[in-house]
C-alpha cells in the first residue's frame, strides 16, 4: 500500500492517545473488517465478535507497528484470522473442510484483500471531503442522492432555492468535492497500485 500520510498521522496519533484519532481508525476501516466478515458467511454475532476481538488486538499493537502505513493490511489479515478462528470455535468447519475460499491468502485472496482495502479508502476518503463542503453542498447533495429521489420543487422548497440554480450548485459541489485532497490523493494512490500490479505482470 501507498505511504498515506493521512493513515500515518492517525496512527501516530491513536499510539499516543488521542482519543479521536482512534475513533477516526475504527470509523475508517470498520467497513473492511464487515466486508470481510461477510466474505467468511458469518453470522452477524459473530462479525460483532469478529470486531471486537480486531480492535482489542489493535489496541494493545499500535505502538508497535512497524509501518503505520501498513494499518489497512494489517487490519485485513488480522479480520481474516478471526474469521477462521470463529469458524473453527464453532466447529462448522475443521481446518481440512474450508471451503477453498476461506483457506488463507492465495495470489487471488490476496488480490480480493487488496481491492477490499482500496474501497475501504476510497470510501473515507469520499467521506471526509464530503464532510468538508460548505452546509450548503452537503444539504444539496444530501437532498439529491436521497431515496427515494427527491424533485427539483421539493429540493427547492426544502432549501429555499431557486429550482434553475439547483443544477449549476450541483455541478459547482461536485466540482469541489472532485478536487477534495482526498480524492485526489485516492485516485492517485490508486492509480500507482495498478501500474505496480502491471510491472508485476498481476
Amino acid at each position: 500500500m501507498r505511504d498515506d500520510p493521512l493513515v500515518i498521522a492517525l496512527v501516530t496519533r491513536a499510539a499516543a492517545g488521542d482519543q479521536r484519532a482512534w475513533n477516526e481508525i475504527v470509523e475508517r476501516y470498520a467497513p473492511l473488517v464487515w466486508s470481510i466478515c461477510l466474505r467468511y458467511r458469518l453470522e452477524r454475532q459473530d462479525i460483532d465478535d469478529v470486531g471486537q476481538s480486531v480492535w482489542l488486538l489493535l489496541v494493545e499493537r499500535l505502538g508497535r507497528l512497524r509501518e503505520p502505513a501498513a494499518l489497512p493490511g494489517w487490519i485485513a489479515t488480522t479480520t481474516q484470522h478471526e474469521c477462521l478462528r470463529v469458524l473453527r470455535a464453532a466447529r462448522r468447519h475443521d481446518h481440512a473442510e474450508l471451503l477453498a475460499e476461506e483457506q488463507m491468502p492465495s495470489g487471488a485472496e490476496a488480490t480480493l484483500i487488496e481491492e477490499e482495502i482500496l474501497a475501504a479508502e476510497r470510501n473515507a476518503g469520499v467521506r471526509a471531503a464530503f464532510a468538508e463542503l460548505p452546509r450548503g453542498c452537503r444539504d444539496l447533495l444530501a437532498l439529491l442522492t436521497s431515496d427515494p429521489p427527491r424533485s427539483y420543487e421539493d429540493i427547492s422548497a426544502t432549501l429555499g432555492m431557486r429550482v434553475g440554480s439547483i443544477g449549476p450548485m450541483r455541478a459547482r459541489c461536485l466540482d469541489r468535492l472532485r478536487r477534495s485532497p482526498h480524492i485526489t490523493a485516492i485516485a492517485g494512490g490508486g492509480n500507482e497500485n495498478k501500474q505496480a500490479r502491471g510491472q508485476r505482470g498481476d
